[in-house]
């Protein structure tokens, strides 16, 4: 099986991975690590900035609604010391709050329903410029055989 990392680069992708909620958190590093990230996961927005500043990541996913410093806080801050990394917001009230990347700093926003870790993956791998891992198509599965086939 295939990490999907980058094949320009030698390492995996670091990811900071911040949520107070730490079934949230605990699913979301799993589902990343399984797709080949390094992922530093911490539960408070206080501990992410300490870590921020000592460490170095490609990628920062939050949630919004954090105690001491909100998600958009923390991107605030995250802004102030890396102001180019690309950062993913999550939040279960993005749509009733109108939370959109124009007024959170981040470059992504995602709510949090059924369908997120499938947009969480797309936006990571979209912001750290992978290419996503797609099933062949039918015509392609098609043609293989048909080539197989003739082979024999």
């Amino acid at each position: 099986m295939s990490t999907g990392s980058n094949p320009k680069r030698q390492t995996p992708e670091r990811v900071l991975l911040v949520d107070d909620n730490d079934l949230g958190l605990k699913a979301r590093m799993i589902v990343l690590e399984e797709l080949g990230y390094h992922v530093t996961a911490v539960c408070c927005s206080v501990q992410a900035l300490e870590r921020f500043q000592t460490q170095t990541f490609d990628l920062v996913i939050t949630d919004y609604k954090m105690p001491r410093l909100d998600g958009i806080e923390l991107i605030a801050k995250i802004r102030e010391v890396q102001p180019a990394v690309p950062i993913v917001l999550i939040s279960g009230f993005a749509e009733a709050l109108g939370l959109t990347d124009a007024n959170t700093g981040a470059d992504i926003v995602i709510q949090k329903n059924y369908h997120e870790i499938t947009a969480l993956t797309r936006a990571v791998e979209r912001l750290l410029n992978r290419r996503p891992q797609r099933k062949p198509l039918r015509s392609q599965v098609f043609q293989a055989r048909r080539v197989a086939a003739a082979q024999r």
